[in-house]
């Protein structure tokens, strides 16, 4: 008998002796990783981006999930602590992530250094389209400038300066390295797009959308924002339906019949104007305001832009 408690305390010493072990080597490993360079990013758009220039000088922590909506996603008691420990934060700034700005002001005032991306873009102004009115927003700086690929190479830059003048430990050669390789791409992209969209006759080169997302691609490129089943550059807002008969009468104006709403938002909105307009209305799913998991068609930023360019191109032109 004394053996077998001899055994079994000798087997529970073990025990603990080894979850000492593991504990200990776990803590080494987390103060390890509390010494690399640390970037926390609010939108998993901003997060692709700042991961190709960041390369594997500085652990990029993204805060939005795939799919998310940045208008209403919000932030966890441990995400909010990593705003202020990080050496620097990327956000979009312009309103975008409603729910967010606090807890990235909470970071600023705590000394981390913060880069508002959307601010550096020379942004543009809403603009609720030329037949529906005003619209919710009409004249407030507009936060979704990543549909123009020129003023991501612009943010792009501003982001590589900020990591090297803020993020201790990088190797700046290696990180201007990456930026010139991923400015190259951005370059390449521009240039696609514009042979995509040069197909497109000018009398079909008018935008409804779900929610107007898509103004700084219309002025890159050269397109007409009509309106938007949301007259708002938030999905958080709702239309009325003197919204809904307002932008019927523009598309019926612009003989337009092709309303791209985001993929992943339910696209009910768009369904009812296609029932306001006897049915002859095609709705094209986008991705506008966030990157999907990898492998389901926008899984970075370039994936995201080459597959709306697509889309867009063979919704407005039928082929």
């Amino acid at each position: 008998m004394s053996v077998r408690v001899g055994a079994a305390r000798l087997r529970a010493l073990l025990l603990t002796l080894v979850s000492f072990l593991v504990v200990a080597g776990t803590a080494t490993g987390c103060a390890g990783d509390d010494d690399r360079p640390r970037i926390v990013v609010t939108t998993n758009i901003l997060g692709d981006i700042t991961r190709e220039i960041a390369g594997t000088e500085a652990d990029v922590s993204v805060l939005m999930k795939p799919n998310a909506d940045p208008h209403s996603f919000g932030l966890s008691a441990v995400q909010a602590a990593e705003l202020e420990s990080a050496d620097l934060v990327v956000h979009n700034g312009l309103g975008l992530e409603e729910n967010v700005l606090r807890h990235v002001e909470a970071a600023r005032e705590a000394g981390v250094a913060t880069f508002a991306a959307g601010e550096a873009a020379d942004p543009l102004t809403f603009h609720a389209g030329q037949e529906d009115g005003p619209g919710d927003g009409a004249g407030a700086p507009d936060p979704h400038f990543w549909t123009d690929p020129d003023r991501v190479r612009t943010v792009a830059g501003l982001i590589t300066d900020q990591i090297i003048e803020h993020v201790d430990g990088v190797n700046e050669k290696a990180v201007r390295d990456n930026a010139e390789r991923y400015d190259g791409q951005l370059a390449d992209l521009t240039t696609w797009m514009e042979k995509s969209f040069a197909a497109i006759p000018e009398d079909r080169r008018a935008l409804v959308t779900n929610h107007h997302v898509f103004g700084y691609l219309a002025d890159r490129f050269g397109f007409r924002v009509i309106g938007a089943v949301i007259p708002s550059g938030t999905t958080l807002a709702s239309p009325s339906s003197s919204d809904l008969r307002s932008l019927t009468r523009a598309m019926e104006q612009a003989e337009v019949r092709t309303v791209f709403a985001d993929s992943s938002q339910p696209t009910r909105l768009a369904d009812v104007l296609r029932q306001e307009m006897g049915g002859d209305v095609d709705v094209v799913p986008l991705y506008s305001e966030s990157l999907t998991e990898k492998g389901k068609g926008a899984g970075t930023y370039l994936e995201m832009m080459r597959a709306n360019t697509s889309a867009m191109a063979e919704g407005l032109t039928g082929d």
